[in-house]
């Protein structure tokens, strides 16, 4: 299982159907010199149409796989009220669907029932599974490849039922 990770736009590449994303946390650490964060605070995040102060490498490998035909769904279960980073999410998700993708947002307390993986992940075409390991505080601490099909069905299927409940992003508010 454990294997040298390649860069996610190398993953995304060699797509050629489906990436999906799942992210379960209500923190994730964000440098506080984030030049982002820093006018989000203030209120002046830059706007979806300044596509220059914005748009980087990640936006450029999701756009060219979605330009080939690859549906990239993303997919955040988040507590009530949500945390800061949450907020600072759902004001930047507009940059992720102007790349591209399709994303909905799914409130903690109506995902009760649901298995859900201990770890956010991406599933690529259904069979590759890229692993991200956090501290608990939010610090990315590294990713890890699985190629298990029984783990890929099982991720697919916890991915899935997210997906299906969620509210897409258009009509989902944060307070």
């Amino acid at each position: 299982m454990s294997q040298p990770v390649p860069p996610f736009a190398e993953l995304l590449a060699q797509c050629t159907r489906s990436a999906v994303h799942l992210e379960t946390r209500d923190v994730y650490a964000a440098d506080e010199e984030d030049q982002d964060l820093k006018a989000w605070r203030a209120g002046e995040l830059a706007a979806v149409s300044d596509r220059a102060s914005w748009w980087n490498s990640f936006h450029d490998s999701v756009a060219a796989a979605v330009a080939r035909g690859v549906v990239i769904q993303r997919a955040r279960v988040v507590s009530s009220p949500p945390t800061e980073c949450i907020r600072f999410k759902h004001a930047c998700t507009e940059r992720n669907l102007a790349a591209g993708e399709e994303i909905r947002w799914l409130p903690r307390n109506q995902a009760l029932g649901m298995l859900l993986p201990a770890h956010d992940f991406w599933l690529f075409d259904g069979r590759l599974i890229r692993w991200h390991h956090f501290a608990g505080a939010g610090t990315h601490l590294h990713d890890e490849l699985d190629e298990r099909r029984d783990v890929a069905g099982q991720t697919a299927a916890a991915f899935r039922a997210v997906w299906d409940r969620a509210v897409p992003h258009q009509e989902f508010t944060i307070s």
